[in-house]
């Protein structure tokens, strides 16, 4: 279900705090990581929340929680962070939105407020994102968020687990977001 001009206003991405470890954990299911090798055990959880606190004082990138208004009730991650991706350092990014709310329109809705905010501040003129091939739901975010698809890939996530991607890519220097004018696998 598309995501209504309500919804829209209705969340709103706040900077990611150390109070956020918890909804880290809630994120951490099997449903949840089915995609992506898995939930992550108490060590692993623990380094990646203190990489997304760093995010924004190392210049990375920055990572988020979607909240709905007015109530303020955290369902889900948004965020982006630095790699190296065919030789050339961009951005990547990622959600994960709780199973309660999802088909709503909620991750479509940050996803664009996430690269709004990147276009604003990011280092690097590319944002990717790497969605396995057989995930339809995290594609479409994709493709309604604005991203432009290069093609399937090979991409390792987490470390160690190869999967089949979508490269999915915004040109954060384009005026509109909606057209991507690099070249592809650039």
């Amino acid at each position: 279900m598309e995501a209504s001009p309500s919804d829209a206003a209705r969340l709103r991405i706040e900077p990611w705090t150390d109070a956020d470890l918890a909804l880290l954990r809630r994120v951490n299911t099997p449903e949840m990581k089915k995609h992506v090798g898995g939930p992550e055990d108490e060590r692993q959880l623990l380094t990646r929340h203190r990489r997304y606190l760093d995010f924004v004082p190392s210049g990375l990138g920055c990572m988020y929680r979607i909240v709905l208004l007015p109530g303020g009730e955290p369902v889900g991650t948004v965020g982006y962070g630095t790699r190296t991706w065919q030789g050339e350092t961009v951005h990547e990014m990622g959600w994960n939105v709780l199973p309660p709310h999802q088909g709503r329109g909620i991750a479509v809705a940050a996803t664009r407020a996430a690269v709004a905010a990147a276009r604003a501040g990011a280092r690097h003129r590319y944002l990717h994102a790497f969605p396995d091939v057989d995930n339809p739901a995290s594609n479409a975010v994709c493709r309604k968020a604005g991203f432009t698809l290069l093609g399937e890939t090979d991409f390792e996530f987490p470390p160690g687990r190869h999967m089949r991607s979508n490269d999915w890519r915004v040109d954060l220097r384009a005026v509109t977001g909606r057209a991507d004018t690099g070249r592809p696998g650039r």
